[in-house]
């Protein structure tokens, strides 16, 4: 009965919270577990025997007989009362932890807590040499370079100085600041095996769940999938690039910002793919023909190759939809459609996808 009534609540709250952009933040939300973890990673172990009376510096040890750990992905978890056996693993896209997932720049609930409150245990990652994450085996020298403005033009928020006219994300100077305050430097090694260590890692800790994703992180996403039978479901967020089978890949498709190449795999694990179900999410100002805007002619390439993908998947008799919001009628979303000002309609949409494909178990 318990289950009966938290489920209601959470229908009626769904239902009446569609398409609006209602806040709930007042709303107590029941936690039965929390916390956080590290997943994956590597160990380098130094020969010989650890002298312990020795003094050389804090930062300049001697390596001696002493291990390192590091190359790892740093998970936070929070369970809901009565949750769904199925949770949702949140993961994060190229110069972002997961806090893009957690709040928005202007203070709203971020996916992790609107989804928290639909019943849905989260997994929220930091990746390998991202955020919290920071340690690893990469020999990397940082450089302050300056490229905010670069990115608020590939992000979609605008052309900078200018925001896109009827744009979803907050126009405030405050809400800019948090914004470009969640980037944060890559210091992996840039390598897919590390990603994927991490990843496999972290669904053999939980078990079964779906597997959310954000741009670059959409790739690992399929390759953890193909790897790990406990993803039961792939959500993703305008993702960078696609797998398809081996003889099957699309012609290359030049861009502003590079040559976009879908990836091979063999056919049986390109299979794996069509054995769970799939949704893709596109935002607006992604234009139809070639632009010479920077944001535009980026995500043009990349949806046009998604098309593709979704189009191999249904052929080899698989469960794929991508959905492009500006035809459904919804507006002025920017590649972080999850923060963008009409989030609440945003996960309304996947909060209906998982329920017509039976993820809500």
């Amino acid at each position: 009965m318990k289950r009966l009534s938290i489920s209601l609540f959470i229908l009626l709250m769904w239902v009446g919270s569609f398409g609006r952009n209602i806040s709930v933040s007042d709303t107590p939300l029941a936690i039965a577990k929390q916390g956080s973890f590290a997943v994956g990673g590597t160990v380098v172990q130094h020969s010989g025997a650890y002298d312990n009376s020795k003094f050389t510096g804090f930062g300049t040890p001697i390596e001696q007989g002493q291990s390192y750990h590091a190359d790892h992905a740093v998970v936070d978890f929070q369970i809901p009362v009565d949750a769904y056996r199925l949770p949702l693993v949140f993961i994060h896209g190229y110069g972002q932890s997961g806090r893009c997932w957690q709040m928005t720049p202007d203070g709203r609930e971020g996916f992790q807590t609107l989804m928290l409150r639909r019943g849905f245990g989260t997994y929220v990652a930091d990746m390998p040499g991202r955020g919290r994450a920071g340690r690893t085996t990469a020999e990397t020298k940082l450089e302050p370079k300056a490229d905010e403005q670069f990115w608020f033009d590939i992000f979609r928020i605008g052309e900078w100085p200018a925001f896109n006219k009827g744009v979803q994300f907050p126009t405030d100077s405050a809400s800019l600041e948090q914004f470009f305050r969640q980037m944060t430097p890559d210091i992996s090694r840039h390598d897919m095996k590390t990603d994927l260590t991490a990843l496999d890692a972290l669904f053999g800790r939980i078990g079964e769940g779906i597997i959310v994703t954000h741009s670059a992180g959409g790739f690992p996403g399929w390759l953890a999938a193909i790897e790990n039978p406990n993803i039961r479901g792939i959500v993703s967020y305008e993702p960078g690039t696609y797998v398809f089978p081996e003889g099957e890949v699309p012609e290359p498709m030049p861009g502003l910002t590079g040559t976009l190449k879908g990836v091979s795999v063999p056919m049986d694990d390109f299979m794996k793919l069509t054995k769970i179900p799939i949704v893709l999410y596109f935002g607006d100002y992604i234009p139809e023909e070639v632009t010479d805007k920077l944001g535009g002619e980026n995500w043009r390439v990349r949806l046009q190759m998604g098309r593709k993908f979704v189009e191999a998947i249904n052929r080899h008799g698989g469960n794929a939809t991508l959905v492009e919001l500006p035809k459904m009628g919804i507006r002025g979303n920017t590649h972080f459609m999850m923060s963008d000002l009409n989030n609440i309609e945003i996960a309304d949409l996947l909060t209906e996808w998982l329920h017509h494909n039976k993820l809500n178990k």
